[in-house]
């Protein structure tokens, strides 16, 4: 690692450096972003997830950067182009557009008009007009015919097109331009006529102008996605009464400047313009899916924090109309206890169903029906609900979003491989209301549908920024050991699918484990994964009551402490608070252990394993509106955010389709970010403003509530 790097990162991060040095050699040992944040307090100053993550991101580029510079002195070399200056120079680039700025002049290039010229023998003609001294050119002795200049005209436009590239590659002004590029680049759209019927959906891009610094991300993205799609063209950049003045000011003087002026033209309009405007449309593409996968990010937290109602015993049923709805039963595990199919809201049928129900309600002593909330979902919730049932039994929708993709994935091939996808999805639709994070994780976070142009975005990154957000709720929560899927153990920190796979083994070969320290038993799971992981996960029916909580087994020594100087045991420790005031964890501060992880220790004693997830509640939606047609202009409905975009958020008002709060309508106040209102899930009385119910579309608003 370049030694400079931690000085840099703690200068943009403004953090200090000796927080950044410790988070970069735990980061070098193996660390992860989960343990460093929770368990190494003392080393990085109390530095949180984010800071830990940005520090690691961050270091990532940077050696990217390095590798890059590595390459292009490797190549100056071997071409023997490689001054000291020149040296000295790539190494003071701190950005990779200083570094290919500095790099241009030398970069290997096809054939170029500038090629050809100097090959002509016009480069010293080319010099003495650039230079601008009348006196020096003499146009007429570059004349020759067997060189392939004809005439004086063709010697000054093979010499124009030498001080063209001369103009494009100048870092200096390629540095002002850029600035004037990035302040005053304006986004002109213009319809492609030949394909204006079939992009109708673009139809507000047909005639679209703006700021390129102003315009938000998820335009950026709808205009890109235009142009890709050949309904649109675009251009971004400066009006040239901007551009070209600032040119002649730069390169032009007193003397001779008509032939440059001519070259500085060509060479903004060919060379220089289209580059810088390539640069810009990178720049704002890279703002655009940051913003982009930064709001994916946030809902897919909230999504998968959302509350789970637990382990009890479930009937889950994924419905339909002329295929009825399949229904299952589950145990408080989640395990499949009974299957069928029953067609509660079409035919003749309804009796039987109604029957089958409230049957297999005693049979299983049902606690909660969750029913999928797509496709007759509002039908099938009100046919269950006139069953009249056990007043104390829940009946809730669940959100089926990604649960086709589950049913027809090898996990749940894997799981289930003797039951189609129909018996799968509802297996997974009772398991989100057990425990949405456990379930969802099985999925590929981008299919569970929470973002906004998420097809559009940098793939890679938004892989990896989603992957972050399940880490991080998975080792939030904590996972039970003996009960976890390959999937969620997958997520535990220190661990991955070769080592969750061992632990499952094991767990089936012995039974469950009894202590954490059963875990230094499991084939492959060493010191270092044992250190990484043992603090996330849990055994609540453990011994010793420390292996359910949140403490590390590092740490247990100092809790054992505790107890014996305020004489009772660990299991009293965390039982009685009375025994807790009187602890004064001052007394156990040591160079490895801080007074922040201290009073973790403290607030798991108190609430050992605690889940930071909020408490089920069940939602009901309005009685009586079930579909678009059902609404009516000023209807005050109970709804849940489904989505929040950087434009507004979407809601979920039991009617098949989403409405849209737009920001315009999320308070009655300016609101720079829906996110500082709503939040996915959340639950929201809306007032309806407008339906389009031919284009499928609900206008909703919070305002006036």
């Amino acid at each position: 690692m370049n030694q400079q790097h931690p000085t840099i990162i703690a200068k943009e991060l403004q953090i200090h450096i000796s927080q950044v040095a410790a988070t970069v050699g735990l980061l070098a040992g193996g660390a992860t972003v989960p343990f460093i944040s929770r368990y190494r307090k003392e080393a990085t100053g109390s530095l949180d997830e984010v800071q830990v993550t940005a520090i690691r991101d961050r270091l990532a580029g940077l050696a990217e950067l390095d590798k890059r510079r590595q390459s292009i002195i490797e190549s100056l070399a071997k071409r023997e182009l490689l001054s000291g200056e020149l040296k000295a120079s790539l190494y003071r680039a701190d950005n990779l557009t200083s570094l290919e700025d500095i790099y241009l002049p030398y970069k290997l290039k096809r054939r170029t008009r500038a090629m050809i010229a100097g090959e002509k023998g016009l480069e010293p003609l080319a010099q003495a007009l650039f230079k601008q001294h009348i006196h020096d050119v003499d146009a007429a002795a570059y004349v020759d015919h067997e060189k392939g200049v004809g005439s004086i005209d063709d010697a000054y436009a093979g010499a124009r097109d030498i001080i063209a590239e001369w103009v494009s590659e100048n870092r200096e002004i390629r540095i002002i331009l850029r600035k004037l590029y990035a302040d005053r680049a304006v986004i002109v759209s213009k319809v492609v006529k030949k394909n204006q019927e079939m992009g109708r959906k673009f139809s507000d891009y047909f005639d679209w102008r703006e700021e390129a610094k102003k315009a938000p991300g998820h335009r950026l993205l709808a205009l890109f996605r235009g142009e890709n799609e050949k309904v649109l063209s675009l251009s971004v950049k400066p009006p040239d009464e901007l551009t070209l003045p600032l040119l002649k000011t730069h390169f032009v003087k007193n003397g001779d400047r008509k032939q440059v002026e001519l070259a500085l033209i060509d060479s903004y309009k060919r060379l220089l313009g289209p580059s810088l405007e390539n640069e810009l449309r990178n720049s704002l593409k890279e703002r655009a899916d940051r913003e982009a996968i930064g709001v994916f990010a946030d809902n897919l937290r909230e999504l998968l924090l959302a509350a789970p109602l637990g382990q009890i015993r479930i009937m889950a049923l994924d419905p339909g109309f002329r295929t009825g709805a399949k229904l299952v039963c589950l145990d408080e595990q989640g395990t499949l206890l009974y299957s069928t199919t029953i067609y509660p809201v079409t035919g003749s049928k309804k009796d039987d169903a109604a029957g089958i129900v409230k049957d297999l309600c005693r049979k299983y002593d049902i606690e909660a029906i969750a029913i999928g909330n797509g496709t007759a979902g509002r039908e099938t919730e009100s046919f269950i609900r006139d069953l009249n049932l056990d007043a104390e039994l829940i009946v809730t929708l669940v959100n089926e979003d990604g649960a086709s993709i589950y049913s027809a994935s090898e996990v749940a091939r894997r799981e289930f491989p003797e039951h189609d996808v129909t018996v799968r999805g509802a297996i997974s639709i009772g398991r989100r209301l057990q425990d949405p994070l456990a379930e969802l994780v099985k999925l590929e976070p981008k299919s569970i549908g929470v973002g906004q142009y998420q097809h559009d975005v940098n793939q890679s990154e938004l892989k990896k920024s989603l992957e972050d957000v399940v880490v991080s709720c998975v080792n939030s929560v904590g996972v039970e050991v003996n009960s976890a899927s390959l999937e969620l153990l997958t997520y535990v920190s220190g661990l991955g699918p070769s080592l969750a796979a061992s632990i499952i083994e094991y767990r089936n070969d012995n039974g469950p484990y009894t202590s954490r320290r059963e875990f230094m038993k499991v084939p492959r799971l060493g010191a270092k994964a044992f250190e990484q992981s043992a603090g996330f996960l849990r055994i609540h029916d453990a011994k010793n009551s420390l292996d359910g909580s949140g403490v590390h087994p590092e740490r247990y020594s100092t809790v054992e402490k505790m107890a014996a100087d305020v004489r009772c045991t660990v299991a009293d420790l965390m039982a009685r608070e009375d025994a807790r005031r009187k602890v004064d964890i001052r007394k156990y501060v040591s160079e490895t252990l801080g007074l922040p992880t201290l009073q973790d220790i403290m607030d798991e004693l108190a609430k050992p394993g605690r889940d930071p997830r909020e408490k089920f509640t069940a939602f009901v939606f309005e009685d009586g509106v079930h579909a678009i047609s059902d609404l009516l202009p000023e209807m005050r409905l109970p709804g849940i955010i489904t989505n929040v975009t950087k434009f507004g958020a979407f809601v979920d008002i039991g009617v098949h389709q989403d409405g849209l709060i737009h920001i315009s309508q999320l308070a009655d106040r300016f609101v720079k970010d829906p996110a500082e209102i709503v939040k996915v899930r959340e639950r929201v009385t809306v007032r309806v403003i407008e339906v389009d119910e031919e284009r499928g579309r609900i206008s909703l608003s919070l305002r006036d509530i």
